[in-house]
C-alpha cells in the first residue's frame, strides 16, 4: 500500500476521469466514464469510485481530493457555475458534495489553471516562476503561474482570455464575434471555416486538410495563426512572462501554426518581452488531464499545509 495518495477528477463535457496518484505525479489507478445527464449522477458515481479507492487501499486517508473542469467556476467557494459544455450544472457545490460523501477535503481549479499547475510542477514548466499555459482546445482559456503561484483573480475568473475581442468582426467564440476563442479554439475554427466556405468541418479536419496543402484550410490556419500571435502579443506586453505553453491543437500540429505565429508575435509585442519569452508545446502530452487533476490536489494541500503553520 503506498501511503499518502491524492485524487484527481478530470471532469469534461463528454468524459469524466477518477483517479489515484502520488504527489509525484505517478498515477495509480484511474477510471473514466461517460459523462451523464445532469449533475447528480455524475457526483454520485465519483464518489462511489473515490469511495471505492478508499477500501480498495485500506481505508487509508487520501490527502486531498482535486477538481479540474472547465469554467465558468469559482475556485475559492468550489462552485462550478453553468460551463456551456456541461449543461445543468449550475451553481454545483462540487467541492462541498464530495467532502460530504467522501470525508475528503476537495479542491477545485478551471481546466486552464489546473493544466498550468501540471506543467509547471511535471512538465515543460518546471523550474520557471512565470508562465502562460493557453489551452487551445475545445476552447481557449489561459493558466497564470507569476511569481512562483498560480494567480486566479478575485474570482477565479483570471486568463479567460478567449472572452478577449480581437476584431470587430470575425468567427464567433466565447459568444462573442472576433474573439479570441473564435480564432484560436476547435469550435472557432470550424466555425470560422463554415462562415467563409459554407462546409462543417472540425478543427482536426482543418488541420489535415492544410498539411495537404488544401488551400482552404491554409487559409483558416493562417487567420488563426496571426490572432494567435496578436493575442499573445498582448499577454507578453501586460505579463512578461519567460514561458507560453500552448496545448491540444497547437500541441499536435505546431509546423501549421509557429511560422506566422512568430512573425507576429517578434511585430506585436516589445522587443524586450519577445526577447524574454519561448513559446513551447505542452510536455505531458495526453496525460495533461490526469495530471491537472492531481496538480489541484498538491495545491490544496500545499495551502491546508501552511493553514495549519499558521495557526
Amino acid at each position: 500500500m503506498i501511503e499518502n495518495q491524492i485524487v484527481g477528477v478530470d471532469i469534461g463535457g463528454t468524459k469524466i476521469a477518477v483517479l489515484r496518484g502520488t504527489p509525484e505525479g505517478q498515477i495509480l489507478e484511474k477510471i473514466k466514464f461517460q459523462t451523464l445527464p445532469g449533475w447528480e449522477q455524475n457526483l454520485e458515481k465519483i464518489a462511489d469510485l473515490i469511495l471505492e479507492f478508499k477500501r480498495k487501499e485500506q481505508g487509508q486517508s487520501f490527502l486531498a481530493i482535486g477538481i479540474s473542469c472547465g469554467g465558468p467556476l469559482n475556485d475559492k467557494t468550489g462552485v462550478i457555475h453553468s460551463p456551456p459544455n456541461l449543461p445543468g450544472w449550475d451553481d454545483v457545490p462540487v467541492c462541498r458534495i464530495l467532502e460530504e460523501t467522501t470525508g475528503i477535503q476537495a479542491y477545485l481549479e478551471n481546466d486552464a489553471n489546473a493544466c498550468a499547475l501540471a506543467e509547471w510542477k511535471w512538465g515543460a514548466g518546471r523550474g520557471y516562476e512565470n508562465l502562460v499555459f493557453l489551452t487551445f482546445g475545445t476552447g481557449l482559456g489561459a493558466g497564470l503561474i507569476l511569481n512562483n503561484r498560480l494567480y486566479s483573480g478575485t474570482s477565479g475568473q483570471a486568463g479567460e482570455v478567449g472572452h478577449i475581442r480581437l476584431t470587430t468582426d470575425g468567427p464567433l467564440g466565447y459568444g462573442k464575434n472576433g474573439s479570441w476563442e473564435g480564432y484560436c479554439s476547435g469550435g472557432g475554427m470550424s466555425n470560422h471555416y463554415r462562415d467563409v466556405y459554407h462546409e462543417d468541418l472540425s478543427a482536426k479536419e482543418i488541420c489535415l486538410r492544410a498539411n495537404q496543402k488544401d488551400q482552404k484550410a491554409l487559409n483558416i490556419i493562417k487567420s488563426s495563426s496571426q490572432q494567435l500571435g496578436r493575442g499573445l502579443a498582448i499577454l507578453l506586453d501586460v505579463l512578461n512572462p519567460e514561458l507560453i505553453i500552448i496545448g491540444s491543437i497547437f500541441s499536435r500540429d505546431e509546423n501549421l501554426f509557429r511560422s506566422q505565429l512568430e512573425k507576429i508575435l517578434a511585430e506585436e509585442s516589445l522587443p524586450q518581452t519577445y526577447a524574454d519569452c519561448k513559446v513551447v508545446v505542452s510536455e505531458l502530452g495526453e496525460s495533461l488531464g490526469d495530471l491537472a487533476a492531481l496538480g489541484v490536489a498538491m495545491k490544496g494541500v500545499h495551502l491546508k499545509t501552511k493553514q495549519e503553520e499558521l495557526k
